[in-house]
């Protein structure tokens, strides 16, 4: 039995259905019941519980031989450095006498120790810690998720633009939920003592620019970049929402990724699906 935190989500909901497809079982970790219908549909149990519930955790984690750990995205209104430290200590703390054989873990390209650098440094406390506890593990160490340009379809469709915080002619890796679903399946039916770092981003890297001409040839318009300024970071991300300090943390962690690139030291697994078929696949959804 597989058991997948953030079944739900864009990547986990990914590695689930690899797994259900090579006929593996899996439970899916969820605080809301309805939202795993297709996935419980495709064969798939559910697991009601709150990743801060550490017992609770440790109880569904019990049922099976091997986990994928997402860690919880915070509320932005919320500190989500705070948040998501939180629930980080609750899954490792939960993994303590689960009887698991292996776990593999989401984290992210540019990982890295520090304070306040968003997701960077939250995920590189997740690797710490599960390095730390004797539970074999996995790190699967992902690109810029295509899937964070999903809101820029309305404003696309509507206004003809792709808004961003990086320069339109930025290139970042960036790799699709699904490549990456199926690298944490791989990894999770690997032998427990197969673990380590693993990198994994998409064919190709890509800019804003590139974005926007993807997100045109789907919609079949012109659709442009609007780039904010760096001074105007905090201030961008405070309008849709994000708390003061979310807004420093997400601003600081935007500053490191276009300052500071990040290339793995060995060459990254490529997953399959190229950014134009990503949008292409979205435009035609939705």
């Amino acid at each position: 039995m597989h058991i997948i935190l953030g079944g739900t989500g864009h990547v986990g909901s990914a590695a689930a259905i690899a797994l259900l497809r090579q006929g593996e079982a899996v439970t899916i970790v969820t605080r809301d019941e309805a939202k795993a219908a297709p996935l419980a549909a495709q064969g798939a149990e559910v697991a009601v519980a709150d990743v801060l519930d550490v017992e609770a955790l440790r109880g569904v984690f019990s049922r099976g031989k091997r986990a994928f750990l997402l860690n919880p995205p915070a509320d932005p209104a919320t500190d989500t450095d705070v948040q998501e430290r939180r629930t980080v200590e609750a899954i490792v703390a939960a993994l303590e006498g689960s009887g698991l054989e292996k776990v593999v873990a989401q984290s992210a390209y540019g990982a890295r120790a520090g304070e306040r650098v968003g997701d960077l440094s939250v995920l590189h406390g997740l690797e710490e810690k599960l390095a730390r506890q004797p539970i074999p593990a996995s790190i699967l160490r992902a690109a810029y998720y295509m899937s964070n340009w999903d809101a820029s379809l309305e404003t696309a469709r509507r206004d003809g633009v792709v808004n961003s915080l990086f320069p339109a002619d930025f290139e970042l890796p960036m790799v699709a939920p699904t490549d990456l679903g199926e690298a944490a399946a791989r990894l999770l039916r690997e032998p427990a003592g197969k673990n380590g770092l693993h990198h994994v981003e998409g064919p190709a890297r890509y800019s804003p620019a590139d974005v926007a001409d993807a997100f045109g040839d789907a919609l079949g318009k012109d659709v442009r970049v609007v780039s904010a300024p760096r001074e105007h970071w905090v201030e961008a991300f405070k309008e849709v929402g994000f708390s003061p300090e979310a807004a420093q943390s997400y601003a600081r962690m935007t500053e490191v990724t276009v300052d500071e690139p990040y290339d793995p030291a060995t060459s990254p697994e490529r997953g399959k699906v190229t950014l134009e078929r990503y949008v292409a696949e979205l435009a035609g959804g939705k």
